[in-house]
């Protein structure tokens, strides 16, 4: 049985005019998960009507940043089909195809609460994984929230981090605990 693939899912919780820290974070997860071997998927970002496709948005991205060699890593992604992009999730909940979702928060629910330990495990036996995070001033919001089975928090007692260090720590968790 082969390792279960990594997802790194970016919720909007901004309002639906495109800004730059939806630019920035894009360009800044794309190179993490590029460098790291894991796929990106993004909820209910407003992109420009003409670039529907993932590759049209990367370029639309990457012409506007010098983040990752201007924007390269993360066209690399999406020309490699590793990048995703949906609407907000109704009723049923994320994408199945992503993997068990798991969100990413400085407050889990202690009754949802999965160790990394736990994760690498799921993964080292074929589980993929879609791993939540919530872009904005206040994350994912309740609803969305509540649709994952389990939740995860990267620090040692529930330190909230700025987004992209979060992003950074996780995915250099999984990927030092997965390859040493």
């Amino acid at each position: 049985m082969g390792r279960g693939r990594v997802t790194i899912g970016l919720y909007n919780s901004y309002d639906q005019n495109f800004r730059e820290p939806h630019r920035r974070v894009l360009a800044r997860t794309g190179d993490l998960c590029r460098a790291f071997d894991m796929n990106l998927a993004l909820f209910g970002f407003p992109f420009p009507e003409d670039k529907r496709t993932p590759v049209e948005v990367a370029e639309w991205i990457a012409s506007t940043t010098t983040i990752g060699d201007h924007g390269g890593y993360f066209m690399d992604l999406a020309e490699k089909g590793r990048f995703m992009q949906f609407g907000y999730p109704e009723k049923k909940g994320f994408p199945p195809q992503l993997g068990e979702v798991i969100l990413t928060t400085s407050k889990p629910d202690e009754k949802k609460q999965i160790r990394l330990d736990q994760l690498i495990d799921m993964l080292e036996h074929g589980q993929s994984v879609l791993l939540l995070f919530g872009i904005g001033p206040h994350g994912v919001p309740k609803k969305p929230s509540s649709m994952p089975k389990y939740n995860m928090d990267i620090t040692p007692g529930g330190f909230s981090l700025e987004t992209c260090t979060a992003l950074g720590a996780v995915c250099g968790a999984i990927h030092a605990r997965l390859n040493f």
